[in-house]
């Protein structure tokens, strides 16, 4: 099955292709005045694709709801709210439907907000529905703007961040952005740089020109050629497109353009007088109009003697008295404060997440057991967190192995303290060597090929040494303390390797 798809005429008369495939890893950008025909493009765009590839189109003026007519496109209304458009679009994922997600009944605000949830939930699904998809953007100046405009920084700052995921990380998810703008100032310059395709329709501003005839690669004196275009001519460069710059003219679409501007048409015959009575007086089927609240008045202003007074006699508020704390023992002290280590880590995602959130987590704990205001600092609890990761018994951490195995963590980086201590824990109890898989998640990674090299990195500093059998089974000896595991399927990399090899 081929990818081309025809977009239209070159100059020369021959059809101008498009390599939908190469489209889909490399992304596209769309630059046009207002006129110049780019949404005409878009049209053409998805037309042409629309039995290729699943597509989504973020449409804020809803121009390109009559897709849903003639190819079968779902018309999603933004009005429904951010919670049910990540629902909606983890759907559309995973039943490989397109759709338009039509924004012209919301606010400025609104449409950002819509915008950054529906994209955030096409993002954010499991590998197993990383199919690819088209996703088109017109007006993209308004979800990716270089400054703050009608919208509230909040909602700028979600929709950039949703629109810089698309561009700069979709690939791998499938995602192929196509963004298209009035003005290339107007655009964030992290979302335009990730685009390898480009179509430049007319433009006239002097700034305008110069960026579209620098990403063609054409020099500063061609730039002038972005104003003689034509409504529907735009140049092409990319690796979907061509590789030199290709002026070419968009073809015809065969559905209806409801963003197109209304053509001229006569006025209705009338006297005066009768055209008054049609704007002075009410008709029979005259809507209602719509009735408006007041506007409450303004709030008068105090004083500058008032404000004044008021700053002087200002006394904060009595802070709260401390939380009193409950009497107990050392040692049952101790062991609370294990227990809730034990339930920290029994949080699967707790292991990826940083220290200094951990040991928030975990002094909100020991207040909810009474135990007041914790007394340990974040170098103890990063200690006490590293015999957690461990998991060794009370047994085991009351032995002087134990005690030597912590000595000898003390000499590595803060965050191999863990990783140390669940090997030594695996020697003492005699258990087999922990596989690559295993280390990784103790350390709160999902690479077993950092595993690898975490065990390398130690063994150069002589606490581990790393043995493989004939057999491709490793062990994992402790020098220092005089303890090894037991023979273990540790490395995949390493099965078949001969007896006394080292890793």
């Amino acid at each position: 099955m081929t990818t081309a798809i025809d977009m239209g005429l070159t100059q020369g008369g021959q059809p101008a292709l498009l390599d939908l495939a190469e489209l889909l890893a490399t992304r596209l950008l769309v630059q046009g005045n207002s006129g110049s025909g780019k949404s005409h493009l878009l049209r053409r765009l998805l037309e042409q694709s629309a039995p290729l590839v699943q597509q989504a189109v973020i449409d804020p003026e809803g121009d390109f709801v009559s897709l849903a007519e003639q190819f079968g496109h779902v018309v999603v209304d933004a009005e429904c709210g951010e919670a049910e458009l990540q629902r909606v679009a983890l759907r559309v994922r995973q039943h490989r439907v397109s759709v338009v997600l039509n924004l012209e009944n919301l606010e400025a605000d609104e449409q950002l907000r819509a915008t950054a949830a529906f994209l955030g939930g096409l993002f954010d699904v499991d590998r197993s529905l990383w199919f690819p998809m088209l996703i088109v953007v017109d007006e993209a100046q308004l979800f990716a703007p270089v400054m703050a405009g009608e919208a509230s920084d909040e909602a700028r700052r979600l929709s950039l961040g949703a629109m810089t995921n698309l561009m700069c990380r979709g690939r791998k998810r499938g995602l192929a952005g196509v963004i298209a703008t009035q003005r290339l100032a107007k655009l964030a310059k992290n979302v335009a740089a990730e685009a390898s395709n480009f179509l430049m329709g007319r433009t006239f501003l002097d700034i305008d020109m110069a960026r579209a005839a620098d990403l063609l690669g054409m020099d500063r004196r061609q730039a002038e050629m972005f104003r003689d275009l034509e409504r529907g001519q735009f140049v092409a460069l990319g690796p979907a497109l061509s590789k030199r710059p290709l002026p070419l003219r968009i073809g015809s679409v065969t559905s209806v353009d409801r963003g197109g501007a209304p053509g001229l048409m006569p006025l209705p015959e009338q006297a005066p007088e009768e055209a008054g009575k049609l704007i002075f007086t009410a008709g029979a089927d005259e809507p209602a109009p719509v009735s408006r609240l007041p506007r409450p008045a303004p709030r008068p202003r105090p004083a500058v003697h008032d404000t004044l007074r008021q700053i002087e006699s200002y006394r904060p508020a009595p802070s709260p008295e401390p939380e009193p704390e409950i009497e107990i023992e050392p040692a049952e002290r101790e062991a609370i404060m294990a227990e809730i280590l034990r339930e920290l880590m029994a949080d699967p995602e707790a292991r990826s997440r940083q220290v200094a959130v951990l040991y928030q987590d975990f002094t909100v704990r020991c207040r909810m057991r009474r135990l007041g205001r914790t007394q340990l600092s974040l170098d103890e609890f990063r200690r006490r967190l590293a015999v957690a990761k461990a998991g060794a018994s009370d047994e085991i951490t009351g032995s002087e192995t134990w005690q030597a195995a912590v000595e000898a963590s003390l000499s590595l980086p803060d965050d191999l303290h863990g990783l140390f201590l669940f090997i030594a824990r695996a020697a003492m109890e005699g258990a087999p060597c922990p596989s690559d898989a295993e280390l990784a998640q103790v350390y709160g990674s999902h690479s077993p090929s950092r595993a690898r090299r975490l065990i390398a990195y130690i063994e150069e500093r002589g606490l581990i040494v790393c043995h493989v059998d004939f057999r491709g089974q490793r062990t994992l000896a402790l020098p220092t303390i005089g303890i090894e595991t037991a023979p273990g399927q540790g490395s995949v990399r390493t099965a078949g390797m001969p007896r006394g090899a080292r890793v």
